[in-house]
């Protein structure tokens, strides 16, 4: 059975983004981009919300990204991904599906599928309703050290309290920590 896991850069405050979508705050480097690319390579599929998939298919499938970050680019362009939303009919970035909806149902037969495992970039919404489903293995928060104040969150909703258990650490150059759970 494939894994399904988040790859999260969050700040101190547990914000995935600033007001207005700002992500000017996050530390990408060389160090951060190996990370990207090895994550990347561990995956064939991409779940999203849709204001993280508008987010990420406004950015990665320009000429702009593919020039300048051309190894992550083809891989996101290039993996499969699936939108979760109730207003989107279709989706136009390449080698996307929208599902109308979450249900514990269509998670497990995804996992179930043969293929490499399953990664959740961004998507508040979605990993919160998965996470109260308890159909996410893992957690990798890339903690930012910055206070945000407002903007949107990783959890939202009237979640029930989870445990979890620390499984990796891992600190980069630039200050960012990242902490890897798994649900106890």
């Amino acid at each position: 059975m494939r894994k399904l896991f988040t790859s999260n850069l969050v700040s101190l405050d547990g914000y995935l983004a600033g007001p207005d979508g700002d992500l000017s705050w996050h530390k990408v480097n060389d160090e951060f981009l190996n990370y990207a690319v090895d994550m990347l390579n561990s995956v064939d599929l991409f779940l999203f919300g849709r204001r993280t998939y508008d987010t990420m298919a406004s950015y990665w499938s320009t000429d702009h990204a593919k020039t300048t970050d051309p190894v992550v680019a083809g891989k996101i362009n290039g993996l499969d991904k699936i939108v979760f939303s109730r207003t989107m009919k279709t989706a136009e970035w390449e080698n996307s599906t929208v599902f109308g909806e979450i249900t514990e149902k269509n998670i497990k037969e995804l996992k179930a599928l043969p293929g490499k495992d399953i990664v959740i970039l961004g998507s508040g919404t979605v990993v919160s309703a998965l996470t109260e489903l308890d159909l996410i293995d893992e957690h990798r928060f890339i903690i930012s050290p910055v206070l945000l104040g407002s903007g949107t969150l990783q959890f939202t909703g009237n979640l029930v309290r989870k445990n979890f258990e620390l499984t990796d650490m891992q600190k980069f150059k630039t200050g960012v920590v990242m902490l890897t759970y798994q649900p106890k």
